[in-house]
């Protein structure tokens, strides 16, 4: 049985949107999984929303994620796009995929590159469908999904796997037990899967 990468997201982080390609080529290159693990901020853990933190660490962020993507060669857009506490109302679609047995990762990625890199609207369920259905996805099937009580229970499911796993930020990616948080991480995840101590 090939191994697995737990990958805790937030289709709210830029982070998670910029790493996600890194992560899939990783996993298709050693031949391991990728369990997806949608989640919100874990404050409970220690995680801090960038909205609160104090103007001269939130310059730092836009900063810092500028010059990352333009590292990257992905776009990004710090500003002319939805409020950033709009896009995790796409939550809901990502566990529904995560509940049908669909590439949630995959479909994160999609609707991170619809918020972060085309200031589409994700929190809107019309355009939510339009991204996943130019994924290729059966959007009837996920818009159906959302609203049903199980996904609420995978949700709060997911959080409390994310707890228990020591998860405060995201993008995180445990392998074996062992913790990576941050797409700046990835590296060492690749060391790990080739077997570096």
């Amino acid at each position: 049985m090939p191994a697995t990468i737990d990958y805790y997201f937030s289709v709210s982080s830029p982070w998670a949107y910029l790493g996600a390609p890194r992560l899939i080529a990783m996993a298709a290159q050693h031949g391991v999984r990728i369990d997806p693990v949608p989640i919100a901020l874990i404050t409970e853990n220690g995680g801090i929303s960038i909205r609160t933190r104090p103007e001269a660490r939130r310059a730092y962020w836009f900063h810092d994620l500028a010059r990352c993507a333009a590292h990257l060669g992905m776009p990004v857009l710090l500003e002319e796009r939805p409020p950033l506490q709009d896009a995790g109302k796409a939550s809901p679609m990502l566990v529904a995929a995560q509940r049908l047995g669909l590439d949630a990762t995959a479909l994160g990625f999609a609707l991170q590159r619809g918020y972060w890199a085309q200031g589409r609207d994700i929190s809107d369920p019309a355009v939510r469908a339009a991204i996943a259905g130019e994924a290729g996805f059966d959007t009837a099937a996920l818009l159906a999904a959302e609203a049903e009580p199980e996904t609420e229970r995978q949700w709060q499911a997911n959080l409390d796997r994310a707890k228990a796993a020591g998860v405060f930020g995201v993008p995180s990616y445990c392998l074996d037990g062992e913790l990576f948080w941050g797409q700046d991480r990835l590296n060492y995840l690749d060391r790990r899967l080739r077997g570096a101590a």
